[in-house]
């Protein structure tokens, strides 16, 4: 069985390959990529190669498959699964396999990952329950997720003391407090804002910081002012370019000046570090959410606030299969609205360009449509072939977002990989 997939050698080495999979064994199930979103940790691998903690030794003689947030459909079900899986069936994937050496799918196997046409899922994961059964109406809004989940786990994952003369911990954010999203204007940042303003649990008052003045006012266009006001948010957008001292213009924010309950810092700088903690109140929680790739990234923080003012740190990486349900529900059920981070498509052909070029690229996330042979292109950006005016005609219908009836027609006319 032929597949073609992009696949890690070492540093700055991917290489789209058409090579055999295995064949299937009774406890593996095989399965056919629709689509994965490229993921800047993915740009991070390149760049480290087997030096990665995710990634195995020896990747030139046993590369890997990369692309972990992926949906697709099973095609075929050895014996052991058959009572919970059959062909047909729309899944996503939970890439974390919670292994002590953090092998992960979409990072440390040779046969299965996102960026593939087809692949072989061993039975670890299947036991692990990382295969999720999936009935979102696109597949786009599928390999989104996994980035989505972890926007779940990282508001699951902040505390506060119930009583302040006690040592009992709530878990979770501050129900009707404040919360700041520092380097919001990236797609995990929008996808925390939207969350912040439609999920279950929100704050009163949301600040929204970025440096570069069109990725805010893009911001500020997706998630409403108004909008958030219908949930009971007041959302405040604030522009602070780099090396800027903003710390007093964001607490004077908050109530009585005393600083934000909940903040999620998105992007990894030593500054940015110390300026988060420096705009906590008393119990707040900063969470570091941003992967730095320097093992020895660090900052100074205030450790007089750590004592007096109870403030305490928490870092998220990644989500659990719980996180990955609760997202699931959230796009079944339409509490987010993913459109709003898919800013561009393409086939498997452009993937590996494509993920060294990500830092660097504009817009919010890249859909990978791995059974097609298409460039990269900005969804309200399509060219004049039949297929793109159909396209266009749909997404201008569509607010300039990409949608299920795009999707439909793209899978429908685009040539095949």
């Amino acid at each position: 069985m032929k597949t073609k997939a992009v696949r890690i050698y070492g540093v700055h080495d991917l290489r789209l390959e058409e090579f055999d999979l295995p064949p299937m064994q009774d406890d593996e199930i095989v399965a056919k990529i629709i689509t994965d979103s490229l993921c800047l940790s993915t740009y991070k691998v390149q760049n480290q190669g087997a030096k990665h903690k995710k990634l195995p030794d020896d990747l030139e003689n046993n590369p890997v498959i990369m692309g972990h947030e992926f949906c697709g459909i099973i095609e075929q079900v050895g014996k052991k699964w058959q009572h919970l899986y059959k062909p047909g069936d729309k899944f996503v994937a939970q890439p974390n396999l919670g292994r002590a050496d953090t092998f992960s799918l979409g990072y440390s196997f040779p046969y299965v990952g996102g960026e593939a046409t087809k692949v072989v899922i061993m039975n670890e994961a299947i036991e692990k329950g990382c295969l999720l059964p999936y009935k979102g109406e696109s597949f786009f809004e599928g390999a989104l997720v996994e980035p989505l989940s972890c926007i779940v786990a990282g508001f699951k994952a902040n505390f506060h003391l119930r009583d302040r003369n006690d040592y009992d911990h709530t878990i979770g954010i501050k129900v009707g407090g404040a919360m700041a999203i520092l380097g919001g204007t990236g797609p995990m940042g929008s996808l925390a804002i939207d969350y912040a303003i439609h999920g279950e649990k929100k704050p009163s008052i949301l600040v929204v910081t970025g440096s570069t003045p069109s990725r805010l006012e893009r911001s500020k266009m997706l998630y409403t002012v108004e909008e958030a006001e219908k949930h009971g948010v007041k959302l405040h957008y604030v522009l602070t370019p780099k090396q800027s001292d903003f710390v007093n213009e964001l607490k004077a924010l908050t109530p009585g000046g005393k600083g934000f309950d909940d903040i999620f810092l998105m992007v990894a700088q030593e500054d940015m570090v110390t300026k988060a903690e420096a705009l906590l109140a008393n119990d707040g929680c900063l969470n570091f959410f941003a992967g730095p790739s320097d093992s020895k990234f660090s900052s100074t923080i205030n450790f007089y606030n750590l004592h007096y003012n109870a403030t305490h740190f928490v870092g998220t990486s990644g989500s659990n299969t719980q996180d990955m349900k609760d997202a699931i529900k959230c796009i079944e059920d339409k509490v987010v609205d993913l459109a709003k981070i898919a800013t561009h498509v393409m086939g498997l052909n452009d993937v590996c360009e494509s993920i060294k070029q990500l830092p660097t690229l504009p817009g919010g996330k890249k859909i990978v449509y791995s059974q097609k042979n298409y460039p990269i292109t900005d969804v309200t950006q399509f060219g004049e072939g039949e297929m793109e005016q159909k396209l266009k005609a749909i997404v201008d219908k569509n607010n300039g977002l990409w949608c299920a009836e795009a999707e439909k027609v793209f899978l429908q006319m685009c040539e095949d990989i």
